[in-house]
């Protein structure tokens, strides 16, 4: 079995990835280690705006892929900052709510368990 390779002379052609792609990629990393909310609305805004490039580049540009990947770490760097958002409101609530001492404290707190 052999490998072909192309003739001499006849040039091969990979599309240059997308400048946005790169960036988009680069931001959603970002967004989850050191950066997560900037990061994460980078990823996401340049994301978009990259797989809208590389659509209407009709194969002139590539990184899809890059882009993807950047949508997929930019939501879910956002998912886990809403969910750490709500998880430190939730305990600041709870906190002030038996920090009060009151006896009417104890009636409030199933409903807000149950609402949480």
């Amino acid at each position: 079995m052999t490998i072909e390779t192309p003739p001499e002379g006849i040039p091969t052609y990979s599309a240059p990835n997308s400048s946005l792609a790169i960036i988009s990629l680069v931001a959603g990393i970002l967004g989850l280690t050191l950066f997560p909310f900037l990061g994460s609305i980078v990823a996401l805004i340049t994301g978009y705006m990259a797989k809208k490039e590389i659509r209407e580049s009709a194969g002139a540009l590539s990184g899809g892929g890059m882009a993807t990947a950047g949508l997929v770490m930019g939501w879910i760097a956002m998912g886990l900052t809403v969910l750490g958002l709500c998880c430190g409101c939730g305990f600041f609530v709870m906190a002030a709510l038996l920090g009060a001492g009151s006896r009417h404290t104890l009636y409030l707190l199933p409903g807000l368990v149950a609402l949480l």
